[in-house]
């Protein structure tokens, strides 16, 4: 990442009125923390005064008040000209009701959503998410061009209730179909029914006896975050392929699973590339593991503050999205963090036949290690 000096800080482009501010999720409730740490960038670029950092309650599922008065408690702050979301948790429908109600001048990105998107589109100027249905094929395309002839899916019948997931799991089936692949369904234990350790430990011995029975190029994936790190030490060991985490990431269980020293802080982008490739080279794994370039989690929160400053500034449409603008801020971040750009596609959420054009769906392209 690019350091930024007391003098990059005078700069008039890196001068804004008032303040933007961001309202993560609480440190330790994601793996790897990516949204906690996310802001640290914004904080570093532009300063304390101009970004300021707020998180959600550790038990917002019980405390939805307390998701209302961190909004609320923002707005009273009329030097607050934007407020972005990541994630936009269970809750943040009614902490946005109670915003438009104090104020309507705030520019509000969401982002990777858990309530009704088509209620939280209603309050929000700009939406950000993974597009995880064409993920279901993206994946699966990856996949075979790294080699795969298999493609195995881990779930459980809890992940596969969600119509999101099974219908993820539908769109690879037929990717693979259409790719000449095999599609293997597999079932592992549920972590929250389970145990995480029992369910980490199933994938352990359970990758070699699908290896053994389907080969080495077999693509392994799973729809759950505490599996990603067993699931990529197993892949490694039985020589096998691994396509991407269910959150995109090069944090997203590589570093554990390779082995690799994250320090006593957030671990460097573009160490743990150079360490990831190298540990790939040195295992004869080079180009079987992939993933996107960058965390989506710390991407989503630095684009959306981007665009929202871009907007603070008067340098884009009050009232609609500028698509192009918006994808140069994406390969902007990308090519900052890891020194090229990247194939970014957006598609609009489209719900009941309604689309929401500021509603954006982000599909980019691989990094390989």
């Amino acid at each position: 990442m690019a350091n930024y000096s007391n003098d990059d800080k005078k700069d008039s482009e890196l001068q804004f009125n008032g303040k933007v501010a961001v309202i993560t999720n609480a440190v330790s409730q994601n793996p790897g923390d990516d949204e906690f740490n996310s802001v640290k960038q914004l904080i570093d670029k532009y300063g304390s005064d101009k970004i300021i950092h707020a998180a959600w309650p550790l038990n917002f599922t019980t405390e939805k008040q307390k998701m209302i008065d961190t909004v609320t408690g923002l707005a009273a702050d009329m030097e607050i000209k934007a407020i972005v979301m990541n994630q936009t948790l269970p809750g943040a429908d009614m902490a946005l009701n109670e915003l438009k109600k104090l104020r309507n001048d705030i520019f509000v990105v969401c982002c990777t959503l858990h309530d009704d998107p088509s209620v939280v589109a209603t309050y929000a100027n700009l939406l950000l998410e993974t597009d995880m249905l064409g993920i279901g094929k993206a994946m699966i395309k990856q996949a075979k061009k790294q080699g795969a002839k298999v493609f195995v899916h881990y779930s459980f019948p809890r992940h596969m209730s969600f119509v999101l997931f099974a219908s993820r799991r539908k769109l690879s089936l037929e990717a693979c179909l259409a790719e000449g692949m095999q599609f293997v369904d597999a079932t592992a234990p549920d972590p929250m029914e389970a145990g995480v350790d029992k369910a980490r430990q199933f994938i352990l011995e359970d990758v070699p006896r699908m290896v053994a029975k389907y080969g080495e190029d077999t693509s392994f994936y799973s729809s759950n975050c505490h599996l990603q790190m067993p699931l990529i030490k197993a892949v490694v060991d039985c020589h096998a392929i691994y396509t991407q985490p269910c959150c995109p990431s090069p944090f997203h269980g590589f570093p554990e699973a390779l082995g690799i020293e994250t320090g006593h802080g957030p671990l460097d982008l573009n160490y743990l590339i150079t360490e990831a490739s190298r540990i790939a080279e040195e295992r004869n794994m080079t180009d079987r593991l992939s993933t996107w370039p960058v965390s989506a989690a710390t991407m989503y929160t630095n684009v959306g503050a981007e665009y929202a400053i871009k907007w603070v500034r008067g340098e884009v449409s009050k009232t609609a999205i500028n698509d192009k603008v918006l994808e140069d801020c994406i390969n902007a971040y990308v090519k900052e963090a890891v020194g090229e750009g990247v194939e970014v596609t957006m598609t609009p959420y489209t719900e009941a036949g309604k689309t929401y054009n500021h509603y954006k769906m982000v599909l980019m392209s691989y990094l390989d290690f």
